[in-house]
């Protein structure tokens, strides 16, 4: 249970947006992130659910360093995961990818792996917090192949190979999900695929870390059971559920059998790898 506990903090993506700046004494350090908790339920009230996104761009990707520390490995290290699992069930099917959406991508941890793993020749990251945008575009200027467009900028058309996603639908309210889904679907041609990364509901750990964070207190998890039945209500087709990351860095000599336990509910992070039909 403590190597679980430890590994499981790992199972936050990139997209674990926060809370308003103007309530924390030092904006500028990554202890704001921490000095923000106390405080959120009075700030929500005051703040659009963009607001709450766009406030804490800038220093996300250091207070979430700082949070996964403990696991021995950095957040690029699960990016790099996650896309290289997506990309060997790709080449095991054989799946055509020129164009991806990576939606709910905040500042753009994952275009540069979609990039390289994947191959692809465009990568368009879409997200809620135009200031999540702004930072992921500034970070990319001299990537062409990249762009980044707020959530209402993209017009789904049909026409996208693959959408990715990360740590996304458990920010999301429950009454949104549905529309959300219908989005990417709509995003995709005809044959399509879909991978829906989430936190893992089923390992306690997972449970226990993400209650302990201030960026997830208030979040809804999905079990692999209800992200299948939310895809399926959209029209997708279920093709596998994978669950990832089950030894920290400190048990990295057992990571080869993690590919072999795949199907079984262990990891932090699942993924259902689904296709539009």
């Amino acid at each position: 249970m403590g190597s679980a506990l430890v590994w499981s903090i790992t199972a936050f993506g990139n997209h674990a947006h926060n809370y308003s700046l103007d309530h924390c004494h030092n904006p500028g350090s990554a202890n704001c992130f921490f000095e923000l908790f106390p405080k959120r339920a009075e700030a929500k009230k005051k703040m659009s659910a963009r607001a709450e996104f766009d406030c804490y761009a800038e220093q996300y990707d250091e207070a979430l360093e700082q949070g996964i520390s403990i696991s021995g490995e950095s957040k690029d290290y699960f990016a790099r995961g996650r896309i290289s699992w997506l990309a060997e069930q790709l080449s095991q099917r054989d799946a055509k990818t020129r164009s991806v959406l990576d939606y709910g991508c905040g500042t753009g941890t994952a275009t540069n792996y979609l990039l390289e793993l994947l191959k692809v020749d465009r990568v368009t990251g879409t997200d809620i917090s135009p200031e999540s945008i702004r930072v992921a575009a500034t970070s990319h200027l001299n990537e062409s192949r990249a762009q980044f467009l707020q959530l209402d900028q993209f017009v789904p058309s049909g026409q996208i190979d693959l959408a990715y996603c990360n740590g996304v639908f458990h920010h999301i309210p429950l009454s949104e999900r549905a529309g959300a889904v219908r989005y990417v679907y709509e995003s995709l041609r005809p044959g399509g695929l879909f991978s829906f990364w989430e936190n893992n509901p089923l390992n306690p750990a997972t449970l226990y870390v993400m209650s302990q964070c201030p960026f997830d207190h208030d979040a809804q998890t999905l079990t692999p059971g209800e992200a299948r039945r939310l895809l399926r209500g959209a029209g997708f087709e279920i093709l596998r559920t994978d669950f990832m990351f089950i030894f920290p860095r400190l048990f990295r000599i057992f990571r080869g059998i993690e590919r072999h336990l795949a199907s079984l509910p262990l990891g932090t992070q699942y993924q259902v790898l689904c296709r539009k039909v």
